[in-house]
């Protein structure tokens, strides 16, 4: 085997990662340049007003390019469907282009496509989106596309029909695939009934369960203007989004909505261990347990204990210990999944069926650890220099900002978040970063599931 030189020396394994260390970190710096750069040059001047029936509008001037993006956030989520209809959010969501009272499917696809643009809508476990792209000449036909699609869906018995077995078959699909049942069975055995523990498609048994009347009256009484957020981005002004929604969407009248929010998900009090027998080479495991709502006043500080732990890639402690050290594994991750009304953390990683018993015990052992002892000062600096530098890319892109602004208006993180998210995240301490690791981390209670061939895994029970 031959060897290369490294300055005047052979190269050794070490060396090589030296080197590779060295021009990642020449990376990032000049990607944290460039964001820093980006964020003066890009600074948004977002205007906010409540229009009269209630909508609230966010709009951005940007007049670099003759595009125009617009998103529509309406609190349409499947957390206010009912349980035995589970469902019913995103299946109405996925009909709102399948035809209107003015243009078929078709129509709709065949007008928009024509003129280089897109308009569509999905649904989440919070809120539905619905989005426009179009060139601004356009402008006049995406405002008409998007006020007839909300406001106009008829919701065609046929194409309701259609949908529901497309969903089905590939939830049927996706039964063959171990990540997505791990992470469907992590869900449900967090929240339990609470409506983030069902999936956002739904289940074959509830979506028989959904017929026309159950999408029109769903549809009524949630897509109204008093519900809903528009966020409009582009080469446009304040006037003429006013005269397009004067035009377009003069209607759309107010109306009252009642929405009960669910109560948070109790917290995790023991060891839950769930076990899915597939023959499969490969475990999949999720560890975890409850985590944070989006407005929770720690969420900067367990960002910034996240990326340590586990969110920060090849520098994260997990990835260091489970990969490089040990080598259980090719990826292992961390995150926290805030929502309205609770969140979740988890751990994931893929390893052979032979070692999930030591890549858990890893695991637990690093929850452990940044609970016990403060992060070191470059660990610290090295999280924020990342969280800081990679933010703007949130809103690089039209329609990034036109998304990113309906859910800082949807989980009330107001309008100077963007400005002062550098000043939350670099204010955060090691005795931050210590406290949040305590308060949110419990490696004594959590949720563990394993999909795998689970003769091979002869798993425990008494992880400790």
């Amino acid at each position: 085997m031959k060897s290369e030189k490294c300055g005047m020396k052979l190269v050794t394994p070490a060396c090589r990662t030296g080197r590779r260390y060295s021009l990642l970190v020449t990376v990032f710096l000049l990607f944290t340049v460039h964001c820093s750069l980006f964020t003066a040059a890009y600074a948004l001047d977002v205007k906010r007003e409540v229009l009269e029936n209630g909508l609230t509008l966010l709009i951005v001037e940007r007049h670099n390019l003759p595009i125009v993006k617009v998103s529509v956030g309406i609190k349409a989520g499947s957390i206010v469907e009912p349980r035995e209809k589970a469902g019913l959010a995103n299946l109405t969501a996925s009909l709102l282009t399948e035809g209107t009272k003015n243009r078929t499917a078709r129509q709709i696809s065949e007008e928009i496509e024509f003129v280089g643009g897109a308009v569509g809508a999905s649904a989440d476990d919070d809120y539905v989106t619905a989005s426009l792209s179009v060139l601004k000449k356009d402008i006049g036909l995406g405002f008409d596309l998007l006020s007839d699609i909300l406001r106009n869906p008829s919701f065609p018995e046929i194409e309701l029909n259609k949908k529901r077995e497309r969903i089905k078959g590939s939830l049927k699909a996706q039964e063959e695939d171990p990540g997505f049942v791990v992470s469907r069975e992590f869900r449900k055995a967090v929240f339990g009934s609470h409506p983030y523990g069902r999936l956002i498609q739904g289940t074959p048994e509830t979506l028989d369960a959904i017929n026309r009347d159950d999408i029109v009256n769903f549809h009524s009484a949630y897509y109204v203007p008093n519900n809903s957020i528009v966020s409009v981005v582009g080469d446009i002004t304040v006037d003429e989004v006013r005269n397009l929604l004067r035009k377009y969407f003069s209607g759309w009248h107010e109306k009252s909505v009642q929405i009960s929010p669910p109560n948070i998900s109790a917290e995790i009090r023991e060891k839950k261990i769930y076990q899915v027998n597939k023959d499969i080479s490969q475990a999949n495991i999720i560890l975890g347990h409850t985590g944070v709502s989006r407005d929770d006043p720690d969420y900067y500080a367990i960002s910034v204990m996240n990326y340590i732990l586990g969110g920060g890639g090849f520098e994260s402690r997990l990835m260091q210990n489970v990969r490089e050290e040990k080598g259980l594994a090719y990826d292992i991750h961390s995150f926290f999944d805030p929502n309205k009304y609770g969140g979740t953390f988890q751990v994931g990683v893929q390893t052979k069926n032979e070692t999930a018993n030591a890549a858990i015990d890893e695991i637990l052992k690093e929850m452990k650890e940044i609970r016990t002892n403060p992060v070191s000062n470059t660990e610290l600096s090295d999280a924020k220099a990342f969280l800081t530098g990679s933010f703007p890319l949130r809103f690089e892109t039209g329609g990034r900002i036109a998304g990113f602004l309906i859910a800082v208006e949807y989980y009330a993180l107001g309008l100077d978040y963007i400005d002062k998210y550098h000043d939350y995240i670099n204010s955060v301490t090691k005795d931050d970063v210590l406290r949040v690791a305590k308060k949110y981390l419990d490696p004594e209670n959590f949720v563990l599931v394993v999909v795998a061939d689970q003769k091979k895994t002869g798993l425990k029970t008494d992880f400790k």
